[in-house]
């Protein structure tokens, strides 16, 4: 079976969150990583070279595809930042908690799993740290042993 292509790297999250370009968004990268830090209780690692992970799980599809992945985290991009909430993703009342979380976030964009927010200042970041305790939490109970 072959191994998803973002790994875990050996690089330091706080150096690249130094190289982070525009200024703004270096500085914003902190703000998350603090808020991650303080939600989750985890020292970060580097999937690939732009997200930065808390934690990690493993499951297996229903193809029996195996992944490992981070439990959640965010990656600094210059457009958007992109904040994985995988909690959400995976079980459909943590789903419904973020959409009635996100009717007060204020301003961003979604995908499936992801969360884009322009810049901090378009969101409240207590909303914000609100949906990451809710997404740990599940992510925690659905993988207990990751």
């Amino acid at each position: 079976m072959a191994e998803a292509k973002t790994q875990v790297t050996d690089v330091d999250p706080a150096a690249f969150i130094a190289t982070v370009e525009p200024e703004r968004k270096r500085e914003e990268a902190k703000v998350l990583d603090a808020l991650f830090r303080r939600v989750t209780g985890e020292k970060p690692k580097m999937w690939g070279p732009s997200i930065i992970g808390y934690g990690s799980y493993r499951t297996t599809y229903a193809s029996g595809r195996e992944v490992h992945w981070l439990r959640t985290g965010f990656s600094p991009r210059k457009a958007k930042h992109s904040l994985y909430l995988m909690g959400g993703y995976c079980d459909p009342e943590t789903g419904e908690k973020h959409a009635a979380a996100l009717e007060r976030l204020g301003k961003h964009s979604r995908g499936k799993s992801c969360l884009y927010v322009n810049k901090l200042a378009d969101i409240d970041l207590d909303v914000l740290e609100e949906m990451l305790r809710t997404d740990w939490d599940e992510m925690k109970r659905r993988y207990p042993d990751a």
